[in-house]
């Protein structure tokens, strides 16, 4: 080919439609306009598959297509000379562009009404500059070095609260991402909760998005990336994403009590699955009120971090695991009894736990914290051990893949945002202790 694919992949973004031209088997043309060409790797292409249209009738018959992009910066043109291939209706490349199709329709409002069937592939036999005049240098980020460096940044954290801060504070000081958070899976319960963000007002860590609702729930459902670079106007993220899982029966209006932190009206938004082998961990979810913010050298470097990271949270909750050969000491009880107690309430069903009439957490974080006030209520315990803490079977932790340090650290962040009544602190390697400033009344609920 005169022109690599991946030089003018900026011209695949979707931001200009591209014109297809196929023709029937007696010669008659067709040509149409599609909202994105998908770039599957240096030799090939794929467009979606929804309806049967004249020009799918045409590649069927006659496999030959020419496509028209436009690069939206330059307003260069190239021509694309396609054959088609194959459909796929499974499979990685169906996957990636169900998710994105997906991600788009939740947040157009049009989730019943699109509905992938299929990628059509297709060989790229040319690609040609349409015009005679040279065309515009094709700008690049350059965000390779930019990757390195926050990578051997994250492969110096020694903690998994260190970890997530480190990338943040990457996002923002070398890559311009102001908004940004990182989300952990619950897969027990179908869940992506937050366990770090930068840049909102409200940090919103332990609020939840279901697997499948919106940009998120879907990028990690799929274990693919879903960039969207228009303005979702008149769109506010979490309230409809909410709304739309409430009534499908996918969330409980207690997640609402945590409200999720995301921009009202996002231009841009990049959703990067935090991949450990094939499934997804967790979810890093950048986004900007610029249009047009993200484009693909940014989805490659924050997808280089997500596999970074993710290898970097498997470590560091093996490290977790181990504990420090002396144990701490053991603290003495706080004397409160001047104090107005404290009432924690749980409910069984879900873990769902109160301080007083404030909602404070739900699932395996509330059964560590309860599991936790029983001993301190029952012995005055207040130092224990993460290994206790995974082996203890009412808490309920599946495995190590749904990450217990992970839990502590949300755990901790909401308690001190609650106001310091209750506090966690880690005391060495795999060992916390509880800080109690208030007497404690526990009550069971059905």
């Amino acid at each position: 080919m005169s022109i690599d694919l991946f030089a003018i992949r900026e011209c695949m973004e979707g931001g200009i439609p591209a014109v297809v031209a196929t023709c029937a088997a007696d010669g008659t043309p067709n040509i149409s306009y599609v909202s994105q060409i998908h770039l599957v790797d240096a030799r090939h292409v794929a467009l979606s598959f929804q309806f049967f249209n004249k020009t799918r009738q045409n590649v069927l018959a006659n496999p030959q297509a020419t496509a028209f992009v436009i690069n939206p910066e330059s307003g260069a043109r190239y021509r694309l000379q396609l054959r088609y291939l194959r459909t796929e209706s499974e499979g990685p490349l169906f996957e990636t562009m169900k998710a994105r199709l997906a991600g788009i329709a939740s947040h157009s409002g049009m989730s019943g009404v699109f509905h992938l069937r299929g990628s059509d592939v297709y060989a790229v036999e040319d690609v040609a500059a349409v015009d005679d005049a040279p065309a515009a240098p094709l700008r690049h980020k350059r965000l390779l070095p930019r990757v390195r460096e926050a990578a051997a940044q994250l492969a110096r954290a020694d903690t998994m609260s260190g970890l997530f801060e480190t990338l943040l504070e990457a996002l923002d000081a070398r890559f311009d991402i102001h908004h940004a958070m990182v989300l952990l899976r619950d897969r027990g319960r179908g869940r992506l909760f937050v366990v770090a963000s930068r840049g909102y007002a409200s940090s919103g860590v332990g609020s939840e998005i279901p697997d499948g609702a919106g940009v998120i729930g879907v990028a990690a459902q799929q274990g693919v990336p879903i960039r969207i670079n228009y303005s979702a106007a008149d769109y506010a993220y979490g309230r409809a994403v909410r709304d739309s899982a409430l009534a499908r029966g996918l969330a409980d209006p207690l997640e609402m009590a945590i409200p999720f932190p995301g921009l009202a009206e996002p231009g841009s938004q990049l959703a990067v699955p935090v991949l450990l082998g094939d499934e997804a961990i967790g979810l890093l979810y950048v986004e900007s009120p610029e249009e047009g913010r993200f484009n693909h050298d940014d989805e490659d470097a924050l997808a280089s971090l997500a596999g970074t990271l993710a290898w970097a949270i498997r470590a560091l909750e093996d490290c977790a695991d181990a504990e420090d050969d002396a144990p701490a000491a053991q603290a003495a009880a706080p004397d409160a009894a001047d104090a107005a107690p404290l009432q924690v309430r749980r409910y069984a069903r879900d873990n769902s736990l109160f301080l007083d009439d404030d909602y404070l957490i739900k699932g395996v974080a509330g059964a560590i914290l309860w599991r936790l006030l029983q001993a301190y209520t029952r012995d005055g315990r207040v130092d224990f051990s993460n290994r206790e803490l995974r082996r203890d079977p009412a808490i309920g932790l599946p495995d190590i893949t749904d990450n217990l340090e992970a839990r502590l650290i949300l755990l901790g962040k909401r308690l001190a945002e609650r106001g310091g009544a209750l506090r966690l602190e880690k005391t060495g390697r795999g060992r916390l202790r509880l800080h109690v400033d208030r007497r404690v009344t526990l009550l069971e609920m059905a």
